[in-house]
Parts: structure tokens; sequence; C-alpha cells
């Protein structure tokens, strides 16, 4: 048996990253992100993100898998290599000049809490069926990747009541400001060739709008666009749910970089994730 990684094949996260869900929370924690005036400048100030934005996104997402399926050394290797560019890099306030590191922890816990409250979200509202206690298994095995980005584990939500009660302190911090305005921008019309400019428009909107659509009310009423009831939003989500789904597994998981099967092909044919491992 090969090393297990960070969270092993019993894990909650080693069954639900594998889901297709996760890109369209990964863009609702986009949109949810963006909401942070400091945080956003930090990676606004920092990358030329309308340039190389499906660059930065495709490292994020290998950043994810790596940690989730790959061996310990592979995840705290990502870790540091992290850590050492967010240490050299700081942000600007335009209103008061004041210059500010990019890793200040309270920075690292929203961009963690964000990003791990739409991964559950999303899977939850599109149908994959995971207990309450399952869905604070989730929330606490995230400690570790908090960890590898250079927060405190002791610091970071362990369930969805410490979660809730992070968003709710935090949440007149928010605001959508010029930078989030340029998220928003972007996410709803990313730099695209010409020759895939209409698949943009028949794919791509749509995906972002069910990312924007499974927001919390208040992020729509900071970005002051409305978006349909929540049941509304549910019965979206799980049609896209059921999609996804539908593309087999295998398919799905030969796309690069393979996380998924260079850990299957490391710790045997009964470390695959599966949909039907939770919600038991």
């Amino acid at each position: 048996m090969g090393d297990p990684g960070l969270f092993t094949p019993h894990s909650v996260t080693w069954q639900m990253h594998g889901d297709p869900m996760m890109w369209i929370a990964g863009v609702r924690a986009l949109y949810l992100q963006a909401l942070h005036p400091r945080a956003v400048r930090g990676v606004l100030q920092n990358s030329d993100f309308r340039h190389d934005a499906w660059g930065r996104l495709m490292r994020t997402a290998n950043f994810v898998g790596t940690i989730s399926y790959g061996t310990t050394e592979a995840a705290e290797k990502a870790g540091a290599r992290v850590r050492k560019i967010h240490s050299k890099l700081t942000a600007t306030d335009p209103d008061t000049g004041e210059e500010y590191p990019v890793d200040e922890p309270a920075l690292l816990l929203w961009v963690h809490c964000a990003e791990i409250d739409s991964y559950l979200t999303v899977a939850r509202r599109s149908g994959l069926r995971l207990t309450d206690a399952e869905a604070d298994r989730y929330i606490r095995e995230h400690r570790a990747s908090a960890r590898l980005v250079g927060l405190d584990p002791d610091t970071v939500p362990a369930d969805r009541a410490e979660m809730a009660a992070y968003f709710e302190k935090v949440r007149p911090e928010l605001a959508a400001g010029p930078e989030a305005r340029e998220v928003d921008d972007f996410l709803l019309r990313p730099p695209t060739p010409r020759l895939l400019v209409s698949a943009r428009a028949l794919v791509w909107r749509r995906v972002a709008g069910l990312a924007y659509a499974a927001l919390p009310p208040y992020a729509h009423e900071l970005y002051g666009r409305p978006a349909p009831e929540p049941a509304v939003v549910d019965r979206r989500l799980r049609a896209a749910g059921r999609l996804l789904r539908a593309v087999p597994d295998r398919l799905r998981w030969q796309l690069p970089p393979k996380h998924i099967i260079r850990a299957m092909e490391r710790l045997g044919p009964g470390s695959r994730p599966a949909r039907y491992k939770l919600g038991r």
C-alpha cells in the first residue's frame, strides 16, 4: 500500500473532490473571495489575471488535486511553494496607501473559508448526498489544507456552526469594490479565442451564472445583481449535477493532470472515489 496522502481514501474529501460539480463550486468561490477588498487586491495587484486567468485557474485546480489525492510529500511541497510565493507579495490600499502582505492570516482565512464553503454548498445543493456529520467532517478535514497555506489549524472553523459564525463576523468587511467588479466582469466575459466566442456564450455564461446564483443572498446584494429564488437555484444545480455526473468518472479522470488516476494506481482499485460512499 502506498502513501495515502493527507486525507486518505476514507475521507469525505477523497469522495467529494472527484465530483464534477467542484468546477462550478470553484467559480462560486472566486465570486465570494472577490468580495473581500483586501484579499482581492492581493490577487489583482500581483498577477496578470485577465491575460492568464485560465492558467491561474488550472494552477489552483492542480493544487487542490495534489493536496487531495497526492502523496503526503507532494502535498507538503505544494503547500511550501504557495507559502514561499505569498511571503514575497504585498498589496496596496489605494485609499490609504497602506502596504500589507498578502499572507496576512485574516486574508488567508477568508480565501480558505470561501473555498471550502463553496465546495460544500454546491456539492450538497446539487444532490451529492452528505450527512450533516459528513459535512462537519469535511470542514474539519480541511484544517489540514489551511495549515499548508500558512494558517494555524486551531484558528480555522472545524464544523458548519463555526463556519457560519465566521461568515457572520466577517460580513461587515465585505464590499463589491472596483476589484470585485473587475472579477465579476471577467467571469461574465472571459477572454476567449474568436472561434470559441459562441461556446463562451452557450456554455461558460451558464456555468458562471449558476455559480453566481449559488452565492448567499448577501453576496447578490453586494454585487447588485439579482438571482433566482433559492429553490429555483437548487433545481438548476441538481439538473447540472445529473448532467455532469452522467459522464463516466473514468473518462473525466483521464483529463490532465490525472490526480485521481495516479492515486488509484498508487493505492489500488479500492481507493476509487465514489459518491455512494457518502450519505450513509
